[in-house]
């Protein structure tokens, strides 16, 4: 009898340890999620919330970054000792200057960068936010304003952040359907994305890019709502027939045709992060049906999920490695669209998403029910345990 515990009890140790180890770990390799906290909707606030009160909602809702659309020093200092990595942004005014003279770009990271980094994890800064379509007239110093910065960053022995610019999908890519046929825009590509691309090649660096399939959806009208909303249905796919791949939500068919853009650029495997992507939950336009809370939640369930299983993008297996959710926080005021996960009282909108980057929650998923399982096979191992224990 005791020889016929023991065999039963290093059966059970075994399955329970291979159990436990797959809870404690990620299946794979999962995508970083963070925010975007927007200056311009903070603006519509009478009192704008506190940076310790955006940090410790941030913290709040496990996200693992947060994006600085405008880089106020009080914000980067609420985060000293956080966990949270930062991406910080130089607003477009400042072009001209910081691409005529490093020294202005000194000036700058040592207002912004030098009195909190390292204790406040900054990972990246972007030179400029979606040049291309808010302030064309600059895109001829946007490089050199970007060298200029990387270069004082080294000047200063900091060669741990990253330096690139802003993108919005709809400005530089010629259309996300086949992704096998997207290209870079001719206009901004020879002056401005080609050379960046060969910058961000010989620093390590990312593309930054701004992936809004609500945008598209509402411009393809034979887009079927299930699409863009990682809802799936025994339809809802886009074959690329040039490719032989079948896509399954929107979201990756457009990161694909960027990366397919920059292929076509000579620029295959640079790095891509998605620097706002989101659904609208409301919107003052009336016609806009389809910004409403169900389907936002919808949409960021779906990505998290998709971004969690780490099955990446047909045409990139690893996947993105960083997504920030637009927006942070809803308007004070009532107009045009609210992209927000927390209501203005800094509240969550969706009480049942969670937002941390890791690919099996403790109470959701397939994580749960290996919980369950684990701790199902340690009460049956100790009950066969006293039982032996009393027939000795």
């Amino acid at each position: 009898m005791a020889s016929h515990f023991s065999l039963s009890a290093v059966s059970l140790l075994t399955l329970l340890s291979l159990l436990l180890t797959a809870t404690a770990s990620p299946d794979t390799a999962s995508t970083v999620i963070g925010a975007t906290y927007s200056a311009s909707t903070a603006a519509t606030y009478p009192t704008p919330p506190t940076p310790e009160r955006v940090a410790s909602a941030v913290s709040s809702l496990g996200l693992s970054s947060l994006r600085l659309d405008v880089s106020d020093p009080g914000l980067v200092r609420a985060f000293l000792y956080s966990n949270t990595t930062l991406l910080l942004t130089i607003p477009n005014a400042l072009l001209p200057p910081l691409a005529a003279n490093r020294s202005n770009a000194m000036r700058w990271l040592y207002a912004h960068v030098v009195p909190f980094f390292p204790r406040t994890k900054i990972a990246a800064i972007s030179v400029g936010n979606d040049v291309l379509e808010s302030t064309p007239e600059f895109s001829q110093f946007l490089l050199p304003a970007i060298q200029n910065v990387h270069l004082a960053l080294l000047d200063l022995g900091i060669r741990k952040i990253a330096v690139s610019t802003t993108f919005s999908f709809v400005n530089v890519v010629t259309t996300p359907f086949p992704p096998s046929a997207a290209q870079f825009q001719d206009a901004p590509l020879e002056t401005v994305i080609r050379p960046l691309l060969q910058f961000l090649r010989d620093t390590n660096s990312s593309f930054f890019i701004n992936v809004y399939p609500y945008n598209i959806y509402r411009l393809r009208s034979e887009i079927p709502i299930g699409f863009p909303l990682f809802q799936e249905h025994p339809f809802s796919f886009r074959d690329d027939m040039t490719t032989g791949v079948r896509y399954r939500n929107l979201f990756d068919m457009m990161v694909d045709a960027v990366i397919s853009a920059m292929a076509v650029a000579g620029h295959e495997n640079i790095p891509l992060i998605v620097t706002e992507t989101g659904w609208p939950s409301s919107s003052t336009d009336p016609r806009e049906v389809d910004a409403n809370p169900v389907y936002a939640e919808l949409y960021i369930k779906g990505l998290l999920g998709h971004l969690r299983s780490g099955r990446g993008t047909p045409l990139r297996k690893e996947g993105v490695p960083l997504v920030y959710i637009y927006e942070l926080i809803d308007k004070q005021v009532r107009q045009g669209r609210n992209w927000g996960i927390l209501f203005p009282n800094m509240t969550k909108k969706y009480k049942s998403i969670d937002y941390s980057s890791e690919s099996d929650s403790v109470l959701g998923g397939f994580g749960f029910w290996k919980m369950l399982v684990g701790q199902f096979l340690v009460f049956a191992f100790l009950l066969r345990g006293n039982a032996a224990i009393s027939l000795l």
